[in-house]
């Protein structure tokens, strides 16, 4: 073999490796991500209270929803929110969550005196959507994020970190088409109920109504 032929050989085979290289190199870049919010559904948005073993559930463009224990009466409320995932602006079966918010406007919250704020927590839920049914006070928890509303949080947002939640619906198969959480009093912070509370969460504005932030890639 000629030198100058053995020489054309070697550069044609560098430019091969270095073309492997290079597309290697680009298909290591990460994917892009997506951000998406999501309003709550208020036809499907509900509360269920109990007192005394007897269940009431209110559900369907309300005003408002409750979540928390009202010390007067003693009745126990719990509220359902629902996120639909699936359609335009919502989060595809086969993204993978990078971070995940809830944001709740609190329209009061009653509380004794002697308290700062009430316990919650968030879980994560599967119902119908609607109807909602009584034997969602207590529907299999998937997930739970707990938090807390202050007395400071009331005519106020308040965003919660519900990544772990999201992850964990998206995780199941097939994925949750509706993103649902249950939101009650965290009776495990306060087991002799002293300070229990009832939490107001406005549904009715737009603005104002629960919303769900999603980012994905």
């Amino acid at each position: 073999m000629s030198r100058n032929l053995f020489a054309a050989l070697t550069f044609s085979i560098i430019l091969i490796l270095s073309g492997c290289g290079s597309s290697g190199s680009s298909s290591s870049s990460p994917a892009p991500s997506f951000s998406t919010q999501i309003l709550s559904s208020a036809a499907n948005d509900g509360d269920i209270s109990v007192l005394n073993t007897i269940p009431l559930v209110t559900q369907g463009n309300l005003a408002s929803v409750f979540a928390g224990i009202d010390a007067a009466s003693g009745t126990e409320y719990r509220a359902f929110l629902d996120f639909p995932l699936t359609g335009s602006g919502g989060v595809p079966g086969s993204a993978i969550i990078d971070s995940a918010t809830l944001d709740i406007f609190i329209d009061s919250l009653a509380i004794q005196p002697a308290a700062n704020s009430v316990p919650i927590r968030i879980d994560l839920v599967t119902f119908p959507p609607n109807p909602l049914l009584a034997s969602d006070f207590s529907q299999t928890v998937l997930a739970t994020k707990r938090s807390a509303i202050f007395r400071s949080d009331v005519n106020h947002h308040v965003v919660i970190d519900v990544t772990g939640l999201m992850a964990v619906a998206q995780a199941q198969v097939p994925p949750l088409p509706d993103f649902q959480v249950r939101i009650s009093e965290d009776l495990s912070a306060i087991p002799d109920g002293t300070f229990d509370g009832l939490v107001e969460i406005h549904e009715a504005t737009v603005g104002r109504a629960p919303l769900l932030g999603v980012i994905y890639h």
